[in-house]
């Protein structure tokens, strides 16, 4: 059998489901789990898990798409290194279609600006490196899983002595928001399904203070339809029992300590920053800036542009999708006025997004 398709079997999922009904039988109320991670929400959508479980159990969408919780401002200022002569901008392809106030990277690549799509960040270092007459802007946006390419990249560059590679960071941390969001009696959280791809850099460890000191229930959980059940199952479990610990379902990756190498490295390149978050706000040091032992290779610093003020889409609910306070399908621009191929909101952009996943998969659940 092919290792994948154990954690597809539908018997299994099925199996799941039904214990997961049998332990939510005699609950007074329902229960309340949010996913953050884009991966995550899509396989849900993907596989119809909203349909398996018990009206016991409700799964939202939380902050889990990095593209998704950038503000606007980021993409003003991308757009801004665009138009900018002898410039460069490489960014990932996720990118690339996000609305700002007025324009957007393809928008402008469309007009004649110099943007093109990297697969790695090595591959926006090369760029530098074949074209030293130009300034090289990649764009650096993600969790902790794609952070620490990104300050690879600086400590490349720096090694290689190139004085046109820049990064425009937009990096953000996941253990924060979870607090945040914890704390907000209209959300009602009763637990969280953990990020897998973030949690194999951080570690298990790092959402202990989320069961230690706000009694909420965690459980890491891999991508698969088997690996989500079986984490809903968990976390039920813990509320079932009237306790809250950090479980790990996704031992087959996931470890308690998480990557530290790849740690050191966040913290050799990075300092934590107050920075903002598509419709939550500012969170307190929830964010990384490049060090400044970097700072040659910050764009923000070493090559300043002027930035339009940011302008929010009229009737997007981008921000309230983000924190789970509506389904896609309650904006009234979703599926009409914004679409995949005509996108209003990041959460419509990214393959991550929760408007994407229901635009693609369906609308079912919530």
């Amino acid at each position: 059998m092919n290792y994948s398709d154990e954690f597809r079997n539908r018997e299994i999922v099925r199996g799941l489901a039904e214990r997961i009904a049998a332990l939510t039988s005699g609950l007074s109320r329902p229960l309340t789990f949010m996913e953050v991670c884009g991966t995550h929400t899509m396989s849900i959508y993907q596989y119809g898990l909203h349909s398996l479980l018990p009206p016991q159990v409700r799964l939202i969408s939380g902050p889990g798409c990095p593209v998704c919780v950038t503000p606007v401002g980021y993409v003003d200022q991308a757009v801004a290194y665009a138009r900018r002569p002898n410039t460069i901008v490489a960014t990932f392809g996720d990118m690339l279609r996000v609305p700002g106030s007025s324009s957007s990277l393809m928008q402008e690549r469309a007009r004649g600006a110099d943007v093109r799509i990297v697969y790695s960040s090595v591959d926006a270092v090369a760029l530098a490196a074949g074209h030293p007459d130009q300034q090289v802007v990649f764009l650096g946006v993600g969790f902790e899983t794609t952070a620490p390419t990104i300050a690879a990249s600086i400590q490349m560059a720096a090694r290689q002595g190139l004085q046109n590679y820049f990064a425009l960071v937009a990096h953000k941390t996941i253990p924060v928001p979870m607090q945040v969001l914890s704390s907000d009696p209209d959300l009602g959280i009763d637990g969280y399904l953990c990020p897998a791809h973030v949690s194999t850099v951080i570690g298990g460890d790092a959402y202990r203070f989320l069961a230690e000191q706000h009694g909420v229930p965690c459980v890491v959980t891999g991508f698969e339809p088997a690996d989500i059940m079986q984490g809903v199952a968990m976390l039920v479990s813990q509320r079932v029992e009237n306790r809250a610990a950090v479980e790990i379902q996704y031992r087959r990756f996931v470890t308690w300590e998480g990557n530290r190498q790849a740690q050191a490295l966040l913290t050799e390149v990075f300092t934590p920053v107050d920075t903002p978050w598509r419709g939550i706000g500012v969170i307190p040091q929830s964010g990384l800036a490049i060090a400044e032992k970097y700072a040659a290779f910050d764009a923000a610093k070493a090559l300043p542009v002027a930035v339009e003020a940011p302008r929010e889409a009229a009737g997007c609910l981008c921000g309230e999708v983000l924190k789970g306070k509506v389904a896609p399908c309650d904006c009234p621009l979703f599926g009409k006025a914004c679409t995949p191929e005509d996108p209003v909101g990041a959460c419509m952009v990214s393959s991550e997004g929760s408007c994407a996943a229901a635009y693609k998969y369906g609308t079912q659940g919530r």
